[in-house]
């Protein structure tokens, strides 16, 4: 019978990490997140994991462990935010001892109380060069001081299956002797999943419409607004608009359509200035979480401004069950 690791998701947001690591048979036994809204939408499609909505400095040492009851934790995965990447570097001030960075050192606390096998870490990828690089150095002396050897890599979800080009530094560490492991990319320019790969198949909607599939609701556009996009092609920008209607001033961005024959740029907590490759609407929620690899019976709870939030502050499930792979075939290893 195939041995079930257990593992700790941190900043769990909506679910996107754990999703992955539980489709590939890894058992949670704690989450953690400060968003009530968020933390709604996790329990909605992880009834059986244990979730405790707070802030994380708050829950303290002795409450993980008594909520551990002793039960040994294998990993620990999250995406602590990075606030401090503007102010680091231009005062002299070190990334760590910024203190809008304090979320870092709370999953390296607990990290320090439970004492995984292995942790894995996700960030944006410009903290790979933050700083000259010095940020990053930073990072893993602090791991190192914990005990673990650590390794990092920006990872394009592209190159894994997901529609979308979306770049984040993945931090693997481990106290094991086994050789930390990161995956090999599957895809390439000429044959990544498209756009439309990910959407086509949804039902058509116009501005304002819905539909029986959760959260495939369109947004409502000015009439003004949806005039304009009507010009612009596929894959098109405001260059498409007739000079008389093309707008000179303002955010040119509300003013392009995706590309059909291209993954998807990347998704974040708010795309309705981009306008559906073929429908003149922006994107549905579902499309959104299609996009970053959600099933469709993975329903997002909130105003639909939430809902885009949590979405996009998501790691793509794909990519993360690809990554969970990674993490079982090194306790498989050890």
């Amino acid at each position: 019978m195939k041995k079930r690791y257990t593992y700790i998701d941190l900043f769990s947001g909506a679910g996107g990490l754990s999703l992955g690591f539980s489709g590939k048979g890894f058992n949670n036994v704690l989450s953690i997140d400060i968003e009530p809204v968020f933390c709604q939408t996790y329990k909605r499609n992880f009834p059986s994991h244990k979730l405790i909505q707070k802030d994380i400095s708050k829950v303290t040492n002795e409450e993980i462990l008594d909520i551990l009851s002793g039960q040994h934790v294998n990993v620990v995965v999250g995406g602590p935010p990075c606030q401090g990447f503007s102010m680091a570097g231009n005062t002299g001030r070190k990334f760590i001892d910024d203190p809008r960075n304090y979320l870092f050192k709370e999953f390296a606390r607990v990290i320090s109380v439970v004492k995984p096998e292995i942790f894995l870490m996700e960030n944006v990828a410009r903290l790979y060069t933050h700083n000259k690089g010095q940020t990053r150095e930073e990072i893993l002396k602090t791991f190192a001081e914990l005990g673990y050897k650590t390794e990092c890599k920006v990872l394009n979800t592209a190159d894994y299956g997901v529609p979308q080009i979306r770049s984040r530094i993945i931090f693997i560490g481990t106290h094991l002797n086994s050789k930390i492991l990161f995956p090999k990319a599957e895809f390439t320019k000429e044959n990544y999943r498209t756009i439309k790969d990910a959407l086509g198949d949804l039902p058509i909607l116009n501005s304002g419409e819905s539909s029986s599939i959760p959260n495939h609701v369109a947004m409502k556009h000015s009439e003004q607004m949806l005039r304009k996009m009507s010009y612009v092609k596929d894959g098109g920008t405001k260059e498409d608009i007739p000079a008389n209607l093309r707008p000179q001033k303002g955010d040119a961005r509300k003013y392009i359509r995706y590309d059909s024959h291209k993954p998807s740029v990347c998704v974040t907590g708010d795309m309705r200035k981009i306008f559906h490759y073929s429908q003149n609407r922006a994107l549905t929620v579902r499309e959104l979480a299609r996009i970053q690899s959600f099933p469709d019976d993975f329903i997002f709870e909130g105003s639909s401004i939430s809902q885009q939030q949590q979405v996009g502050n998501s790691v793509p499930p794909l990519f993360a069950g690809i990554l969970a792979e990674c993490v079982e075939e090194m306790l498989e290893n050890a």
